[in-house]
This record gives structure tokens, sequence and C-alpha cells, in this order.
């Protein structure tokens, strides 16, 4: 049997343990130690005596390379990330955001759901995890709309779809891991997300809007602030914008070189952060708090990528990635409508797998052929199928999957970001928020489709770096 065969035979078994409801991390540990050993010993003619040799093999490389992977500096960002969102929750600067946006938002129809837009926007810019970020608005946002007479499924779909732009806008656990696993620069990725995060934050306002002004029991506005009262909330909302302004121009500094890595800025972003949580007067035990659940969500993104890592390698033994590139690359129908149809089936996926394991297993395959389509790794715009570098595809192929990402947190039956709005609120089921969320699903169908159509919202910044 040629390796090929096995790949897919193997790649087959783990989607249906998956399916079936095994974790996606080891069900690819699994996968990928099996199907090590096997081509291994399909190498040796599948002689009884080589056996213990393949296994030997096996372990060796299942030890070694997500060892090799996860000891990297780029992933030392993803804790420091989330240790900044639950510092900032923990010192009360959520709150403070929230109210801040209430004020200078609230005026809108349905200012209460448009200002929990906003302010989720800003607590994603210090927050790289969709999941902290929509378990504190739940706690925080979905009580003071049900106050004021909003829908309760609706104020919760609002909080599961806010809270997936910490998927996109940076600092991005996803991201990071995204430019790992393609080896694209982790610097530039992350820049091209601020404008597409905040143009998602934009759509989701006018879906709102628009709703509110036809139905508008869906809320009312928040009038009654004077200015002063307005302005007057802005200073305790300050140091969320002075963390991300130190983050963005420590990594991106316009007037020179680069002050340090990303690693260095969020480990900086991180200690800020934390000495203004001291001053507002945070507690031992609320740090012990965030400390334990930037721990735990760490080890659950580090377990999935140490799993998915050995799969990688036999994905690459089999050869399966370059023979799915050359397929891709030879059809004849046009690269872009190829392009959808692939962002269609990560829309599929998202319905029966997690957001980041999907990333993790699909993107050692996808990332080689999409690139096939533009032209190369190589490739100049001029000559590119997409009208873009080789390096820019990447980037602007990353904001897209990262996005379908997004769409799959809020999509039945594995959206997880519903799970977590149902698990921290006792008043809502899975069933509630899944009903809330569904007019979002047409908003980030038209945000990926002006991301397509448009893909200088994402290269405009990246190209300026």
């Amino acid at each position: 049997m040629e390796p090929i065969d096995i790949g897919i035979i193997v790649s087959g078994v783990m989607l249906l343990f998956v399916v079936l409801g095994m974790r996606v991390a080891f069900a690819a540990a699994l996968a990928g130690f099996v199907g090590l050993t096997w081509i291994f010993w399909a190498k040796f003619g599948y002689n009884p005596d080589k056996f213990m040799k393949a296994l030997t093999i096996s372990v060796k490389t299942a030890g070694q390379v997500p060892h090799a992977k996860v000891s990297s500096q780029a992933l030392s960002l993803i804790p420091t990330f989330i240790l900044i969102g639950y510092l900032a929750y923990y010192a009360g600067l959520t709150k403070a955001l929230f109210e801040a946006a209430k004020r200078w938002a609230g005026w809108m129809p349905g200012g209460m759901a448009v200002a929990t837009v906003f302010a989720t926007a800003g607590f994603s810019a210090v927050s790289g995890a969709s999941v902290a970020t929509s378990a504190v608005f739940a706690r925080i946002a979905i009580p003071e709309m049900q106050a004021m007479g909003y829908n309760k499924r609706f104020a919760a779909g609002v909080v599961a779809a806010a809270g997936t732009l910490a998927s996109l806008i940076p600092p991005s656990a996803i991201l990071v891991i995204y430019a790992i696993i393609v080896e694209q620069d982790v610097g530039k990725l992350l820049l091209a997300g601020f404008i597409p995060g905040a143009f998602s934050a934009i759509v989701y306002v006018s879906l709102i809007v628009g709703m509110a002004m036809i139905w508008p029991s869906y809320g009312p506005k928040i009038t009654g602030y004077t200015w002063r009262e307005k302005f007057a909330s802005l200073p305790p909302a300050f140091p969320i914008f002075f963390v991300v302004g130190i983050i963005i121009f420590f990594i991106y500094n316009p007037f020179g070189d680069p002050w340090g890595t990303p690693t260095e800025g969020g480990a900086l972003g991180a200690f800020v952060v934390f000495l203004m949580a001291v001053i507002q007067g945070m507690r031992w035990g609320q740090l012990k708090d965030a400390l334990l659940e930037t721990a735990k969500l760490s080890a659950m993104i580090f377990t999935i990528v140490w799993g998915v890592l050995i799969y990688v390698r036999f994905l690459g033994f089999a050869q399966l990635p370059s023979a799915f590139a050359d397929w891709i690359s030879g059809l004849e129908q046009s690269p872009m409508l190829t392009l959808i149809f692939i962002l269609l089936a990560y829309a599929v996926l998202g319905m029966f797998m997690d957001a980041i394991g999907m990333l993790l297993l699909t993107l050692p395959v996808v990332y080689p052929a999409v690139m096939a389509l533009n032209g190369g790794e190589g490739v100049l715009a001029a000559d590119s199928a997409f009208g873009m570098s080789g390096p820019m595809c990447a980037i602007w192929f990353g904001i897209l999957v990262v996005k379908m990402a997004e769409f799959c947190l809020i999509t039945p039956p594995i959206g997880l970001n519903c799970f977590v709005v149902a698990g921290v609120r006792d008043d809502l089921t899975v069933q509630d928020v899944f009903r809330g969320v569904m007019p979002f699903f047409f908003a980030d169908a038209a945000t990926i489709g002006l991301l397509i159509a448009f893909p200088q919202i994402v290269l405009y910044l990246p190209s300026l770096a």
C-alpha cells in the first residue's frame, strides 16, 4: 500500500473519531502515531521482525516534533496575550470599557447591543481568546440588556457573536497558531487583523442597528447622558487603550526599527496590565483566578497543538499535502471559485470541530493547495491568480480562514462561544444562544464576501510594514 493511501485511510478514521466525540488533540495524536508506525512498517515490507523498529522510530518522531514546535518562541505569545485579557477583567477595566461604550454609542438604535459590540472589540485588542471574551461579557452585558427589555436570546447572540472578534483583532491566539503552522511572519499577520477585525465589528453594528430600526423591540436607544458624563467615562477606560498602544508601538514602531519581538511585546503588555490591576486594588484571590484561567486555556491550546503536530508530521511522510495541492491546482475551474469551495468546506467542518483544531488539522493540506492556486510561494503579484504575491496571499488566506474560524465559533452544534455564554448564564440554554446568533451568520457571510472581493482591506497595513 502506498503512503498516500495510508494517509487517506488514517485521516478518514481520525475525522470519524472527532465526529463521534473524541477530543481533537487525542484523535490527531493517535492517528499520527498509528499512521507513522504503519508507514515505517510498510517500508520494511510488513516484516514482523521489523515492527518494533517501526514502532521505535514512530515514538522518537512523535516525541521530538511537538517539543521542537511547542518550545518555540512564537508560541509563548499565547499565554501572555490570554493573561492580558484575564488581568484586565479582574482589574475591573472591562466594566469601565463597557460603560464608556454605553455612554458614547448608546444613542443608536439597539444602543446597548451596539455598545456591547464596540466594548467587545476594544477588549479583544487586549485579549487573545474568544472564549475568554465571551465569558467576560456574558457576565457584564447580558444582565444590562435584559434590564432594558432586550430579548434574552438576542442579547446572548450579540455577546457570543461579538466575542468572536478576539480571533481576528490582535493579539489573536489563532493568528499566531496559523503563522506557526504555515511558517509566516507573526508580526505581519497580527497587523493584518486590525482592519478586518474593526470591519467585522462595524458589520455587526450595522446589522443590529438595522434590526432595531425595523423591529424596535430588539433594542431601545440609551438617552440621558450629558457630554460631561460621556467624557467622564473615558479616563477609567484609558488603560485598555494605553496597553494596546504600548504593544503596537513596541512591535511596529512607526518611527524606526521595532523595539522588540511580538513575544516581548506581549510580555510587556501583560506586565503593564498587572501594574494597573494592582493600582486598581486587585486582590490576591483575583490574581490567582486570572493566573489559573490563563493556565487552563493555555494548556488546552498547547495540548491541541502538540497532538496535531504529530498528525502533521505523519501527513508529510504520507505526501498527502503535495498530492492535494497538485490536484487542486490541476482543476479546470477558476482559482477563485476553488477558494470559495474551500472556505465553504471550512463552514461545514466547523459544525463538528472546534476552530483551533479545525485549522491545525486542515492547514497542512489546504495551505499548500491555496498557494499552488496562486502560483506558488515566490510568485509575483503580476503573475499570480489572485493578483498578489506569495507572502501577501499567505496573509490574505490566513485572515480568511481565521474569519471562517470565527464563524465556526457560533455554528451549531459545536459552536464553542455559544456553549460558554450558556454556561455562564443559568437562565440561558445552548439552544437559546444558537437561536440568538442566527442573524449574525448573514453578517459574517457578508464580511467574508467583502474580504474576498476587496483584498486590500486585509493587505493595506501589512504592505506598509
